[in-house]
């Protein structure tokens, strides 16, 4: 597809220490944050839904390559969510041995290190229902926490919730020979995935046909970025966005567009 607005446009940030902890800054991406990108999987693309990553599978969104777990916990928590899920509600159900694999990943050195990811099966996710399943096409834990009553990001592995919103660590060191350890919240773009995302026949956050959300990602992802950043800083952060906004953006997203154009957009939990 070629509706995707080019890469490496002009972008606002903002800066603040974290209440709640003086020795941390918080380096956020304003231009994404106010965004008005919203998730349009779940409707077919020929009314305006995701086109996938694949255009040849569009009903598989982009859970085509599975989803690394970030560590030991991340692993644990799922496994105790597939225990809640059965034949009707998992349409690929089978024993949680049989849904995790062995596969390296890039650390931030660049070297391969061995990681613990969802196995992929007839390509796509394990825990992909596919398109004309009786409970539903999507994640089969998405759909256990629709079902529970929780907020999707409870179930899910860290990546897929996070997406695609990105948190970035760094140290900073100062010239006064001081460090400033630095989170980083922006876009997670077609470039954050690695050279395999240029691969992709289309991703969402450049593409004017996933701008047409209702309210500004700061607020439509209030929950996950409350647990990326802890609330004082997210709080903070809210405030800071909601006064950008006020004032006007020097350089707003290129896929995001004029507000008489924006559809609603169901609420997230």
């Amino acid at each position: 597809m070629t509706d995707e607005v080019p890469a490496d446009f002009d972008r606002e940030w903002v800066e603040f220490f974290d209440p709640a902890d003086s020795d941390t800054m918080v380096r956020a991406d304003l231009t994404w944050l106010l965004s008005r990108w919203g998730c349009i999987f779940g409707r077919h693309p020929e009314q305006g839904g995701c086109p996938g990553i694949d255009l040849e599978r569009s009903a598989d969104g982009c859970c085509l390559h599975g989803a690394f777990y970030t560590d030991a916990a991340d692993i644990r928590r799922t496994k105790e969510v597939v225990k809640k899920l059965t034949p009707e509600t998992w349409q690929l159900h089978r024993k949680w041995r049989q849904t995790i694999v062995d596969d390296t990943l890039e650390n931030e050195d660049g070297v391969e290190e061995p990681a613990k990811k969802t196995a992929v099966v007839d390509g796509a996710c394990v825990f992909h229902n596919r398109e004309g399943f009786a409970a539903g096409a999507g994640c089969a834990l998405h759909q256990q926490a629709m079902r529970d009553g929780v907020h999707p990001m409870e179930y899910k592995p860290e990546v897929c919730w996070q997406l695609p919103v990105k948190r970035d660590f760094k140290t900073e060191h100062r010239a006064d020979g001081t460090d400033v350890s630095v989170t980083l919240i922006t876009e997670f773009d077609r470039a954050s995935w690695g050279p395999g995302g240029h691969d992709f026949d289309w991703w969402c956050t450049g593409s004017p046909l996933a701008h047409t959300a209702s309210e500004p990602v700061y607020l439509s992802y209030a929950v996950e970025l409350t647990e990326l950043l802890g609330a004082a800083a997210y709080e903070r952060l809210a405030d800071l966005c909601a006064e950008r906004e006020k004032r006007g953006m020097i350089a707003p997203h290129p896929a995001s567009v004029p507000a008489p154009e924006r559809l609603p957009m169901p609420r997230r939990i």
